[in-house]
C-alpha cells in the first residue's frame, strides 16, 4: 500500500469567503496565472483540473483520470504550518503570532541578553535577499546578527558563515525556539539563515538552512500512522513543519524538479522494500521563489515544469495505490501583495477508481482522514474521508 501526497506550495484556487478578513479579497493564485501567462498543463487537465471550477486555457474534460474537488481553510492563519498540520488532521482556532512591524522590545532584548549581543541589525519585516543585501555589510563589520520576520509567522537569524558558525547559528535559533519565542510569541518556526559571499553577492546556503518549528499540540496523521508500523517519508520541508515528529525519515531538498526525483525514488524505494508507505512531499518553488517574488512568469513555467513531471510520477506509482495534489495556501503573484492569501485548494485524487465530483471540502483535515481511511488506521479529526469506500 502507497500513499503519495503532493503539496504545491502557494497554488491556490480562488479566494475563500473569509479572505477580506486577512487582506486578500480578489486573490486567485491560479485563476490569475492562468489568464496572464497561459501556461500549457495538459497532463494536470486530463486529470481533471479544469473540473474543479472554470479555469482559463483549461478545459473541462468529461472524462478525468482523477477525482477533482477543492479544500477549505477551516483553521485560523493562511502560512505553511498551519495548512500542514490542517492537512494533518489538526484544525486552529487561533492563528500564530506575525510582527509586520517588527519584534517587540521584549522579545529582542530577551535575545540580545540571552545570546549577549548589544543589539540586532533588522528587526523587520522582509525578503531573506533583500535583507542580507541591506544588512550584510554592517553583519560583516560588527559581527551581530541580522534578525527578521516575513508575513508568516517566523523568527529568522541571518548570518555570514565567516562571521557566525553554522552549529552557532543553529544554537541561537534552538534557545529561541526553547525560551524565547514562547506562550503568546510561539511564532510558527524560528529559521537559521546562514549565507556566504561578500557585499553584492552574497548566497542564502539553503541546503544550510535549519527550520525550529513549534511543535503540534495534539496526535498529527504521521504520528498515528508510525505508531502502527507505516513508513512516513517527508520530501522537502515538511517533516520541518512538525518539528520531525512521525517521520522515519525525511529528505530536504532544493528546488521543485529535485523534490520531483526524489519522490520518485522514494516511490520505488517503498516497492522495492514491500513496505506500507505514505510520502507526504512539498514543493516549495512556486510560494517562495515566484509568489513571494510577484513573478507570475516564472510562476507559471513551474507549473509547466510539474505538469511534464507529471506522467513521470503516475508511471511509478504501483496498482492500488494512491496520489493526491494539493497546496496548503495560496500566494498570488499577481497582486500587489508578497504576502500568502486566503484561498481554497486545489484538491485532485488519483487511483482510486472512478472519477468522482468531490466538491468543495469543509476543511483540509479531510485529507489526514482519507489517508488514514486508505490504511485502515484508526485516527481521529475533524475531517471527512473522500475515499471512495467512505462516500
Amino acid at each position: 500500500m502507497l500513499f503519495v501526497t503532493i503539496v504545491l506550495d502557494g497554488v491556490g484556487i480562488g479566494e475563500q469567503p473569509d479572505a477580506t478578513a486577512y487582506g486578500d479579497h480578489g486573490s486567485d493564485t491560479l485563476g490569475h496565472v492562468l489568464a496572464v501567462e497561459r501556461p500549457n498543463l495538459p497532463n494536470l487537465e486530463r486529470m481533471g483540473l479544469g473540473r474543479i471550477r472554470p479555469l482559463e486555457g483549461v478545459t473541462a474534460v468529461s472524462d478525468p483520470t482523477a477525482s477533482f474537488g477543492k479544500m477549505t481553510e477551516r483553521s485560523a492563519g493562511k502560512d505553511s504550518t498551519i495548512g500542514h498540520w490542517e492537512l494533518a488532521g489538526l484544525c486552529l482556532s487561533n492563528p500564530f503570532p506575525t510582527y509586520p512591524g517588527g519584534f517587540p522590545a521584549e522579545v529582542i532584548d530577551a535575545f540580545c541578553e540571552r545570546a549577549d549581543y548589544e543589539r540586532v541589525l533588522g528587526n523587520r519585516a522582509e525578503s531573506g535577499t533583500s535583507i542580507i543585501d541591506n544588512f550584510g555589510r554592517e553583519h560583516l563589520e560588527t559581527g551581530i546578527p541580522i534578525v527578521y520576520t516575513s508575513a508568516d509567522s517566523v523568527f529568522q537569524i541571518a548570518a555570514h558563515v565567516d562571521v557566525i558558525s553554522v552549529e552557532k547559528l543553529y544554537e541561537l535559533c534552538q534557545f529561541v525556539r526553547d525560551e524565547i519565542c514562547v506562550d503568546a510569541h510561539g511564532v510558527g518556526r524560528v529559521i537559521a539563515r546562514p549565507f556566504q559571499g561578500t557585499e553584492g553577492s552574497f548566497q542564502r546556503l539553503s541546503n544550510k538552512r535549519k527550520d525550529f518549528s513549534r511543535m503540534p499540540e495534539s496526535r498529527t496523521l504521521q504520528t498515528a500512522l508510525y505508531a502502527k508500523g507505516i513508513t512516513t517519508v517527508s520530501v522537502g520541508k515538511v517533516a520541518d513543519l512538525f518539528g520531525g515528529e512521525g517521520f522515519a525519515r525525511s529528505t530536504k531538498t532544493t528546488s521543485n524538479s529535485d523534490g520531483i526525483e526524489v519522490t520518485i525514488r522514494e516511490i520505488a524505494r517503498a516497492q522495492d522494500e514491500d513496505a506500507k508507505t505514505f510520502i507526504w512531499v512539498n514543493l516549495i518553488d512556486f510560494d517562495q521563489e515566484f509568489g513571494h517574488r510577484n513573478n507570475a512568469a516564472g510562476f507559471a513555467n513551474s507549473l509547466e515544469e510539474f505538469d511534464r513531471a507529471l506522467p513521470a510520477i503516475l508511471s511509478a506509482l504501483p496498482r492500488g495505490s494512491r496520489l493526491v495534489l494539493t497546496a496548503d495556501h495560496g500566494n498570488d503573484p499577481t497582486t500587489p501583495s508578497t504576502d500568502h492569501s486566503r484561498e481554497y485548494v486545489p484538491l485532485l485524487y488519483y487511483g482510486s477508481g472512478a472519477s468522482v465530483d468531490l466538491g468543495t471540502r469543509a476543511t483540509f483535515a479531510d485529507h489526514a482522514a482519507t489517508v488514514a481511511d486508505y490504511f485502515q488506521v484508526s485516527f481521529a479529526s475533524e475531517g471527512t474521508s473522500f475515499e471512495p469506500s467512505s462516500i
